[in-house]
């Protein structure tokens, strides 16, 4: 570890071990939590100043939109981060599509979900939807992410398709799915970083691919 690390960043010659992981997704959580709460504490700002009606209005739909918002990212946080349960426990897909729609879905990105409901074991779905957020990642200007099963039945890996205008391919995204070896990680690369280990765990492999104009992420 250097002696003098950016602030935020722990620089690593080797995998952080498990409570600098547990730091970093901590790190990466809140991070996705601070916009809509702060809007929230704005909105409540405004109330407090005794407003006209229009400005009242505005501040208690504010509130409304940013409260919905932390909800639906806690939600999914909880399932593609937490515990999500005891070892062993599986998760409803469908539940898993709740929750992806919930965080993902906006006026500019839509999930076109192609997975039967199950029960699957807990860390092939947290993969999935990690592999959404990368996706995601991969059309800043929206777009549509493709949800497939790979193999018959019951899905032995997934595929997420990103087609958007502009789609691009994060190389910083890439080399950290496919490196057996760990530079530096920050609360940003731990989320690829920990998408790999939860692949791993399932005794799968993770690759970003361009694919015509789309995006696809595969674990297989």
């Amino acid at each position: 570890m250097s002696d003098n690390p950016t602030p935020g960043e722990v620089t690593l010659s080797l995998a952080p071990d498990a409570l600098e992981l547990a730091a970093l997704l901590c790190s990466r959580v809140c991070h996705d939590l601070i916009s809509p709460v702060g809007a929230i504490v704005n909105g409540l700002e405004v109330l407090d100043d005794n407003p006209k009606p229009d400005d009242k209005e505005f501040a208690l739909d504010l509130i409304r939109k940013s409260a919905k918002t932390a909800s639906a990212r806690l939600q999914f946080c909880r399932l593609a981060f937490g515990a999500a349960g005891s070892a062993g426990a599986q998760i409803d897909l469908g539940d898993a599509q709740t929750m992806s729609r919930g965080h993902l879905e906006d006026a500019k990105t839509r999930i076109e979900w192609n997975l039967p409901r199950l029960l699957l074991p807990k860390n092939r779905v947290k993969l999935l939807l990690n592999m959404l957020v990368i996706a995601q990642q991969t059309i800043p200007r929206g777009g549509v992410l493709k949800v497939d099963g790979i193999g018959e039945g019951e899905p032995q890996g997934f595929k997420v398709t990103a087609a958007g205008l502009n789609a691009r391919l994060p190389q910083a995204i890439v080399d950290m799915l496919a490196s057996e070896q760990v530079g530096s990680i920050d609360a940003h690369a731990v989320q690829p970083y920990y998408t790999r280990l939860l692949a791993q765990a399932c005794g799968l492999k993770v690759t970003l691919v361009p694919e015509g104009d789309a995006i696809v992420v595969t674990a297989a």
